[in-house]
């Protein structure tokens, strides 16, 4: 008896078949507006962050789909971060298949300093860091992520526990600069449950973390206790509500800082003219204090409640010498405030 060979996935047709589920005026419109752009970023060569999971792999195959000029100058980014042994070696080999069967370059990283319990924040800070050195080294200025409005749910969740405001609020962004780079979310207009649906209904695999359902990460927390308790006591869909909420807050956001532009309260100098800033709304005056201190990178990080003690100085106006840590201090005098550095030091 002939054993029936078995056929390989045809992963460029299932490319087609996402696209034709999930058609490109589906994506964010901010995202297709700066894909249709002349910037650098937009015109150059485009990196997807790629971790084998629905989202990620929904991201990669539709980017392939209504992008065909740029199949040739897509790659894909896999950080494999070791903390799940076998299955996290799966997820890389998975991720090698798929882009293979598209024809795109992947790029893999490794965290060689992990370590048992491990934080969310030093896993993502790990895995952008190999996201940035890699784009860097290959010339690369946009990176693809496949965040969609559960994330945006989840993080405002989580944000508002620690008392962030509309810049915090806003995230994660369609369209967000970062230094050179530019980090694009298309799929912000999507639920995670329509974007794993539409891999079922074509029998698409991907593989899943099975550390996601883990409560020990306040993230998986907020997911499975905290949204559907939300949606339960609210008797509607929080998650579409959060997303245009956050549409919201962006657009507060960025009105307070074209704001802030036409003031230009931050002189060449890193002087902060507080004169301009008198009689203005406390939120401005907030983020010009925030410009002014991301000017001065010898004056360290502030407390919340030293932040605020200096943001009331600000608004005052009152004559203050406040110590910035060891390498200075913030002067206020003559309408304007200074950082002066400590004698002898660099």
């Amino acid at each position: 008896m002939t054993r029936k060979r078995k056929s390989r996935p045809d992963w460029r047709a299932w490319a087609e078949r996402v696209g034709e589920l999930l058609p490109k005026d589906s994506l964010h419109p901010a995202v297709r507006t700066w894909a249709d752009g002349r910037t650098a970023a937009a015109r150059g060569r485009w990196a997807a962050a790629f971790s084998g999971g629905a989202d990620s792999l929904a991201l990669l195959l539709l980017l392939w789909a209504h992008w065909p000029e740029r199949r040739t100058r897509l790659v894909a980014l896999h950080f494999n971060h070791r903390l799940r042994g076998a299955a996290a070696d799966a997820d890389e080999r998975f991720c090698r298949r798929v882009c293979r069967g598209l024809g795109v370059r992947l790029y893999v990283g490794r965290w060689k300093r992990r370590r048992a319990g491990a934080s969310e924040d030093e896993a993502r800070e790990a895995r952008f860091a190999f996201f940035e050195r890699t784009m860097s080294r290959i010339g690369v200025r946009a990176l693809w992520l496949g965040h969609q409005q559960d994330d945006i749910a989840e993080t405002m969740l989580m944000r508002l526990a620690r008392g962030s405001g509309t810049a915090g609020l806003a995230a994660p962004r369609p369209v967000q600069r970062v230094g050179v780079q530019v980090r694009v979310r298309p799929l912000l207009t999507l639920k995670k449950q329509d974007v794993a649906a539409r891999l079922g209904e074509s029998r698409i695999p991907w593989r899943e973390d099975q550390s996601n359902a883990d409560g020990t990460y306040f993230r998986n927390r907020v997911r499975h206790e905290v949204l559907p308790a939300w949606q339960q006591a609210a008797g509607r869909d929080v998650v579409a509500g959060a997303a245009l909420a956050r549409e919201r807050l962006e657009e507060d956001d960025s009105a307070l800082d074209a704001w802030l532009e036409e003031l230009r309260p931050l002189g060449r100098s890193g002087v902060l003219n507080l004169a301009v800033l008198n009689g203005r709304p406390r939120a401005l005056v907030r983020r010009a204090l925030h410009r002014w201190l991301l000017a001065h990178p010898l004056a360290g990080d502030l407390s919340r409640q030293g932040f605020d003690d200096l943001l009331n100085a600000v608004v005052i106006g009152r004559r203050t010498r406040r110590s910035l840590g060891s390498r200075g201090f913030a002067v206020i005098r003559d309408g304007t405030l200074r950082f002066v550095r400590v004698r002898g030091r660099g």
